[in-house]
């Protein structure tokens, strides 16, 4: 196995461990990480990110169902099961992961998932309706955005 497919699986196994200082480790100091909701966060930015999902989430699920790489890069599909926790309905998020690599850790790391199908699940009928729309997923960024500010305003 390429050094670089076991620092993913390193990753997700952290991650299903709700280890969030374990993840950090596995990103470089300049780390890049974007997704539908986050997009464009910066080293301890990133790391930070993850510290709040995991604080909050109190039935997380992670299952990492395939992974992949070699020096030029890596892939991994994944899965999240969880409850929104500002509405209290269950998510099951399936997700694609792009990464890149320097000096044996994670450079750059994208998700990838559905955001249409992501709202409908998290935000129930309002999200089914509009789901789709760059409003709505400009309120979910800004909202991400607000909370980790206030996350690492506290830490």
């Amino acid at each position: 196995m390429h050094p670089h497919e076991s620092l993913i699986r390193e990753f997700y196994a952290a991650f299903a461990r709700r280890d969030a200082e374990a993840m950090a480790r596995c990103y470089h100091d300049e780390v890049f990480f974007s997704d539908p909701a986050f997009p464009r966060l910066h080293g301890e930015e990133a790391r930070d990110m993850w510290r709040m999902l995991l604080a909050r989430a109190a039935d997380l699920e992670v299952a990492l169902e395939e992974a992949g790489a070699d020096a030029e890069g890596g892939r991994a599909r994944w899965t999240a099961r969880y409850t929104f926790t500002r509405t209290g309905r269950p998510v099951v998020n399936r997700v694609e992961a792009l990464f890149a690599f320097r000096d044996g850790r994670i450079a750059r790391h994208y998700d990838r998932f559905p955001f249409w199908r992501w709202a409908s699940q998290a935000l129930g009928p309002a999200g089914r309706l509009l789901g789709w729309s760059a409003p709505l997923k400009w309120v979910v960024r800004r909202q991400a955005a607000e909370q980790l500010a206030r996350f690492r305003a506290r830490r």
